[in-house]
């Protein structure tokens, strides 16, 4: 989905996105349902319930960095079927404070690829081809993916 402004082989190389540590877990990516049977069929991988949705069975010790099981040295084995969120990241749906139920897309600055290019990039590609209404729909069919926003995290589309 990002191929316009960041290449597999720049995120097979730095995986700052599939490793986690203890104060960070709230962003383990969900698996939808679709996708469930197809990982614990092909990888002997647990998944645990989260909302309507599953996480991965992930055990955390304070700061030290635990990656995703389906993380290599060449990136995501699931390829083209990776989690919704690892397809959108660093992009995410966020709920603004406030109760008015809007809903902001985001960009996360931890990766450095993207965090170089200017917001003005990131904004045209964020809002043309229907990524943010694909986002938005998503985000509606699958609730459990939307997370509180992080103030600082530029906006790059409301609803």
């Amino acid at each position: 989905m990002l191929k316009k402004i960041l290449s597999r082989e720049t995120c097979g190389k730095c995986r700052v996105c599939c490793g986690f540590d203890e104060s960070d877990k709230w962003e383990i990516p969900l698996v939808f349902k679709e996708l469930k049977e197809h990982i614990e069929g092909q990888y002997n991988c647990k998944l645990m319930p989260h909302g309507d949705e599953y996480v991965f069975d992930m055990k955390f010790n304070g700061d030290k960095v635990v990656y995703c099981p389906m993380s290599s040295e060449h990136g995501c084995v699931l390829g083209d079927m990776k989690p919704f969120d690892c397809r959108i990241w660093p992009f995410r749906v966020n709920r603004l404070d406030g109760g008015d139920g809007r809903l902001v897309i985001t960009v996360s600055p931890v990766c450095g690829a993207v965090s170089e290019l200017p917001l003005s990039k990131l904004t045209q590609f964020v809002n043309e081809d229907g990524f943010a209404d694909m986002l938005f729909k998503q985000a509606e069919l699958h609730v459990d993916m939307v997370k509180p926003y992080i103030k600082g995290y530029p906006i790059l589309a409301i609803k």
